[in-house]
């Protein structure tokens, strides 16, 4: 067996360990947390929750019910071993949901509930995520919607799905307040996705105009230790070419870099906006690591 192919099995292998307790995470959201308070988070889950109190269907059950003739619309439509890691972590979430589901809930307080919840159930799905796989549900309708349209925002669908699921909730279950919480656990969720799949070192982008922009730079220079880049503009309003500075710093810098700008120019003019992430000199190394 070549090296090559020993590298993809390994990594296919990590992968699928990965799915598996990414979905035992999740597991521990719903059954511990959500589904004992009647929330949820959205997607296969969420109508699960209602088939779970309605019809008194074990919810693991009803997730893959569910999503039986979901794989069946998206196997020619997806690669085989992202199709065989979205099984593996549907059937591990489901078995994990109904063996836990027989445990007691760590709360049965709704808030504590949606945001612990909703933490937990982040944290599960960022793995999943970084697995490069699914537990299924509103993952595979997006990826089948891409296929037909490819220029359709999955983010928006999803979005749409989980309001359409959260307010059937409400409808089905007749609490408003399973709504409102469910919304706060779906915002936690997606909150802590942000944080664990594209990571917590976020940097600022400080763009300055100003008429000492030459002495602005070498300050910053010298008492931040970062360099700027001068980009040629021009002031549509007054017909003047500008000199632009744009500055990369950390968080903890843009006090001190403000402080030094407007020092030297009170009626300089400062833009100051986030910066997802920021690779090179000085930042995060932008050369990817061997595998």
């Amino acid at each position: 067996m070549k090296v090559k192919e020993q590298i993809t099995i390994k990594k296919i292998i990590l992968e699928i360990v990965g799915t598996i307790f990414g979905s035992f995470v999740i597991a521990v959201s719903v059954s511990l947390f959500l589904l004992p308070n009647k929330l949820s988070s959205g997607g296969v889950a969420g109508i699960a929750t209602i088939t779970y109190y309605l019809l008194n269907i074990p919810m693991g059950v009803s997730i893959l019910l569910i999503n039986v003739p979901l794989f069946l619309m998206s196997i020619l439509k997806i690669g085989k071993v992202f199709f065989l890691k979205s099984i593996v972590g549907t059937v591990s979430l489901s078995i994990f949901i109904d063996i836990l589901d027989k445990m007691q809930p760590l709360t049965n307080d709704k808030f504590l509930a949606c945001i612990y919840g909703g933490i937990i159930m982040g944290v599960g799905t960022a793995i999943i995520l970084k697995a490069n796989s699914s537990t299924g549900g509103t993952d595979l309708i997006s990826y089948i919607a891409k296929t037909y349209r490819p220029t359709i925002k999955v983010g928006e669908i999803i979005f749409m799905l989980d309001i359409v699921i959260v307010v059937l909730n409400m409808f089905f279950l007749e609490e408003i307040e399973i709504g409102l919480y469910s919304a706060i656990a779906i915002y936690l969720m997606g909150k802590i996705i942000d944080i664990l799949f594209e990571g917590i070192y976020f940097t600022k982008l400080i763009y300055i105009v100003s008429e000492k922009a030459e002495e602005i730079a070498i300050n910053i220079g010298e008492e931040i230790g970062r360099g700027t880049t001068g980009i040629y503009g021009k002031g549509m309003y007054t017909n003047e070419d500008k000199l632009i500075l744009m500055c990369a710093v950390t968080r903890k810098d843009v006090a001190r870099t403000i402080q030094i700008i407007t020092k030297i120019d009170k009626n300089s003019f400062v833009i100051v906006t986030n910066s997802r992430e920021v690779l090179g000199l000085g930042f995060k190394d932008n050369v990817p690591s061997k595998c």
